[in-house]
């Protein structure tokens, strides 16, 4: 009695949530509703032959006594509607999505039973961007909240602003299972797409058919979905859509989806053209305006990160320049806060690139050369974005050498660090080498026909690697010759003093030179040992195995 009790209080904060307890098997039912949280539960997995699954939103909970058979399995197929092409259903008149995984065959041995909620409120974060009449497009990893924003911004668009919104609905996860839409939906229309595949054409569709002044989307995933998402943009459509993606950057290298920011490509430059530039002849631009006005990315439920101009922001970061979108979070109190303003220079003409190039200092400072009139073999189209000479500091080209690119963009990313991963080391102003490779003197680093900025990291994690970027941005680097000679002097020592079982002082190094000697001469198992006072502290290499 008491377990029912708590099933009815906990439907007062969810939607729909006794229609999903009913189609679950009553062994697992009972314990969701036996749950504290149940009004964050977020879905139930079963697996045939494993133990059922309950995720909630702070946390995992596994019913090692629950072991799901066949019966379990039918149980829940029987109670819901039928699997469409994508293998997702639902439960009548609401938000609920099941997902099956089959065996070969074609047999239903998994299901993943997704909680659908509609919740008023979730958007006053961006209600200022839905209210503007600019396209967006919400970016985040699956189970963020991305479908639950799209649905609110549908019912707010229709019912609060007054706008003509149609929905195309590919899994009717968005107004529900169903003829009937959702209630949550509001006064917006709703079009069910029969086969996923078809989904691009039911979104150009809608825009013939039915004159919508806003066209909603979810999960936008293909090319043809992309090109018609950019046809509905250019008809002059308010587009509200989801792609999976934790940033803009992401969609950027997704040759799929590149075209919602507008598509990169490669541009070859004439000879003169390039020497004018400084650039390599091959170089990245944008090809087109992007599809949306504003990308969000979801953080997380309560926190996000705006990029209000993506033609701009895209533009930058493809001149090397780092994005600072504005950061937006929902305090404890519920209200909406602000803790970063969007911070990018301005782009005289977006469009032109250089492949990561540092931005240009300001006329007249450190040395630069100022002029009363512009030069004119230089068109006023080319001119390198105006940055605070105070604010913005040159953007730093690192190229990972057997380190994890990922870790590295990370610590770029947590410390807000002006500098950019490039993968062309003819291009790199640092490098940041695993020691185990960086020792075998590779042939990328050896053929290199200019000094270049060396920091070797010991082991390829987050913190060697974060730290080693901080040193590259502090200017305490380690030039990749003079590392190479206090390693061949170590070899060579080692040699030496397992030959004539003599001590051996080297040179005068500084610390991280000093560092990596050792650290040669522990993988060798020989002892060392540092001496003397800086500037002229050295390693002995003693007689000693370890």
């Amino acid at each position: 009695m008491a377990a029912l009790e708590n099933a009815e209080h906990m439907s007062l904060f969810t939607d729909g949530l006794p229609q999903f307890l009913d189609i679950l098997p009553p062994v697992v039912r009972e314990k969701l509703v036996a749950a504290p949280d149940l009004d964050n539960l977020i879905e139930v997995v079963l697996d045939y032959g494993r133990p059922a699954e309950a995720r909630y939103r702070e946390r995992t909970e596994r019913m090692p006594n629950v072991v799901v058979s066949e019966h379990d399995i039918d149980y829940v197929v029987k109670s819901i509607g039928d699997f469409g092409g994508d293998n997702r259903a639902g439960i009548e008149r609401t938000l609920h999505r099941i997902s099956c995984i089959r065996n070969r065959s074609g047999k239903i041995i998994g299901l993943t039973c997704r909680v659908g909620r509609a919740l008023e409120g979730t958007i006053d974060i961006i209600d200022d961007l839905v209210r503007s009449g600019k396209s967006i497009l919400l970016l985040g990893r699956p189970g963020v909240g991305k479908t639950t924003k799209l649905r609110e911004v549908a019912r707010v668009l229709a019912d609060e602003v007054g706008r003509r919104v149609v929905i195309v609905d590919t899994s009717n996860e968005i107004a529900g299972d169903g003829d009937v839409p959702h209630p949550g939906i509001g006064s917006a229309r709703r079009m069910q797409v029969a086969n996923p595949v078809e989904q691009h054409q039911i979104m150009i569709e809608a825009v013939e058919n039915h004159m919508p002044e806003v066209i909603v989307i979810d999960e936008i995933g293909t090319e043809m979905e992309a090109q018609a998402a950019r046809t509905i943009a250019e008809r002059g459509v308010q587009l509200v859509g989801t792609a999976h993606g934790q940033t803009l950057e992401n969609l950027m290298l997704n040759p799929t989806l590149a075209d919602l920011i507008g598509g990169i490509q490669a541009v070859t430059l004439s000879d003169d053209e390039a020497r004018r530039r400084g650039t390599q002849k091959t170089v990245l631009e944008r090809k087109a305006p992007p599809t949306f006005d504003v990308v969000i990315e979801l953080v997380d439920y309560d926190r996000l990160a705006v990029h209000s101009n993506v033609q701009k922001t895209v533009d930058l970061i493809l001149r090397g320049v780092p994005p600072r979108p504005e950061i937006r979070v929902r305090t404890g109190a519920g209200d909406v806060e602000v803790v970063q303003r969007e911070d990018t220079p301005e782009v005289e003409e977006p469009g032109f690139n250089t492949p990561f190039p540092a931005l240009a200092r300001a006329p007249g400072e450190n040395g630069a050369k100022t002029t009363d009139k512009p030069e004119k073999t230089k068109p006023q189209r080319e001119s390198i974005p105006k940055v605070p000479p105070a604010k913005t500091p040159q953007v730093l080209r690192v190229f990972p050498y057997g380190i994890a690119r990922t870790r590295l963009e990370r610590a770029i990313r947590e410390k807000k660090a002006p500098a950019v991963i490039t993968g062309d080391i003819a291009q790199a102003d640092a490098v940041i080498a695993m020691r185990s490779t960086y020792q075998s003197r590779p042939t990328k680093l050896r053929d290199l026909n200019r000094p270049i900025a060396t920091v070797v990291v010991k082991s390829n994690t987050f913190s060697q690697i974060s730290g080693a970027l901080e040193e590259l941005l502090r200017g305490g680097t380690v030039d990749r010759d003079a590392e190479a000679e206090a390693l061949d002097e170590m070899a060579t020592g080692i040699e030496q003093v397992l030959s004539s079982g003599r001590p051996v002082e080297l040179n005068p190094r500084n610390a991280r030179l000093r560092r990596a000697q050792c650290q040669l001469a522990e993988n060798q198992k020989v002892a060392v040992e540092n001496v003397g006072e800086e500037p002229n502290r050295r390693v002995r290499i003693l007689p000693i195995r370890l």
